[in-house]
C-alpha cells in the first residue's frame, strides 16, 4: 500500500514547526517526522493518515547531547546511533548505553531519533523503558505556551500515545545523573535479534560501602500499555544486600503486578513469567556491576 495524501512542510526552526502545529486546524491530523522508522511504515499501511507532515530534520537546535552536574540532555532529533556512540552517554548514562544496541539494526539507529522513540511510545521500545526507569523529564514546546516539562511517569499515556498536546513538539529529554556510583542491568527477549521486545527489564542500583542497596530503580517493558515502574519491588529490596535468593523470591511476584495481553509473539502468561526472570537478571547484573565499581574505588583510595 501507499500513504494517503498529505501536505508536507520541511521546518527550518523549532518555532516554525510549533507554529505549523498550531495553525494546521482542528480538523487535521498533524505529525512530526524525524527518523520515520515507525511513522513511515504506519503511513504505508494507512494505519496513520496525517494530513500534514512536519519534517524537523533540518532543525539544528533539535540535535545534540550535553551534560551538566545533574542531567544529560539529549535533544529530540538526535540520532540513536549518535547517542550510542556518545562518550557522554557512556560515562553518565550507562543504562541507556546498554539499552541502545537492542534497538533494531544499526541501520535503524542511523535514522531513528531519541525523541521519535519517546514520542511514538511503543510499549516494547527500549528508550521509553530507560526514561521511565530513570525518571527522565521530557521537554515539550508550543507556539502559545512555550516550554512544558513532563515527567516520564506522566508522559506515557497508553500504547503509542503520550500526553503531548496536538500543538506541542518534543524538544529534548533530560536524564538525571545519579551522584552515587552505580551498576546497571538491561535484558530483553525477542522473537529474533533486533525484533521488538516481547518483554524487557531495566535496573539501576547504588550500593553503600558495605554492599547494602541504598538506591534502586526498576522497570519492565512490553508487558503493559506503557513502561511499568516496579516501586513495590524497589521498596522490598532497598536496604538489603540483594542476595540471589532474596532477588529471586521478590521478583517472582512481578507476574501478579502486571496484566499483559496475548499476541502473536507471546501469551500473557509467558510475559508474566519472563518479566520476573528478566527483572531478576537485570537486578543481579546491576548489583554485580556496582560491586565491581565499589571495589575499584576502594583500590584507588
Amino acid at each position: 500500500m501507499k500513504a494517503a495524501e498529505f501536505d508536507y512542510l520541511r521546518a527550518a526552526s523549532l518555532a516554525e514547526a510549533c507554529e505549523a502545529l498550531k495553525i494546521a486546524g482542528d480538523d487535521s491530523e498533524r505529525k512530526i517526522i524525524a527518523g520515520g522508522q515507525t511513522l513511515v511504515p504506519l503511513m504505508a499501511m494507512r494505519l496513520a493518515r496525517p494530513t500534514l507532515l512536519i519534517d524537523i530534520n533540518d532543525i539544528d537546535d533539535l540535535k545534540g547531547i550535553s551534560v551538566s552536574s545533574e542531567a544529560v540532555t539529549i535533544r529530540a532529533g538526535t540520532r540513536q546511533r549518535a547517542a550510542e556512540r556518545s562518550d557522554v552517554v557512556r560515562d553518565n548514562l550507562p543504562l541507556l548505553a546498554h539499552a541502545l544496541p537492542f534497538i533494531g539494526h544499526w541501520q535503524t539507529r542511523n535514522r531513528g531519533t531519541v525523541g521519535g522513540s519517546l514520542a511514538c511510545a511503543d510499549p516494547s521500545a527500549e528508550i521509553p523503558l530507560v526514561a521511565m526507569t530513570l525518571d527522565a523529564q521530557m521537554v515539550a514546546r508550543s507556539a502559545d505556551r512555550g516550554e512544558r516539562i513532563i515527567p516520564a511517569a506522566a508522559f506515557f499515556e497508553a500504547a503509542m500515545m503520550t500526553t503531548l498536546a496536538e500543538d506541542e513538539c518534543l524538544a529534548e529529554v533530560r536524564f538525571p545523573i545519579w551522584s552515587d556510583a552505580i551498576g546497571v542491568g538491561f535484558h530483553e527477549v525477542s522473537s529474533r535479534k533486533s525484533d521488538f521486545a516481547v518483554a524487557s527489564a531495566a535496573a539501576q542500583i547504588a550500593l553503600d560501602s558495605d554492599g547494602v542497596c541504598r538506591r534502586i530503580a526498576l522497570a519492565v517493558g512490553g508487558v503493559a500499555p506503557t513502561p511499568t515502574r516496579l516501586g513495590q519491588i524497589e521498596a522490598a529490596l532497598l536496604g538489603s544486600r540483594l542476595d540471589d535468593k532474596l532477588v529471586s523470591e521478590t521478583t517472582a511476584g512481578i507476574g501478579a503486578m502486571i496484566d499483559p495481553d496475548d499476541d502473536l509473539h507471546g501469551t500473557a502468561g509467558y510475559r508474566k513469567r519472563v518479566a520476573g526472570i528478566l527483572a531478576g537478571r537485570a537486578i543481579c547484573d546491576a548489583r554485580d556491576n556496582a560491586r565491581v565499581g565499589a571495589q575499584g574505588r576502594g583500590n584507588a583510595a
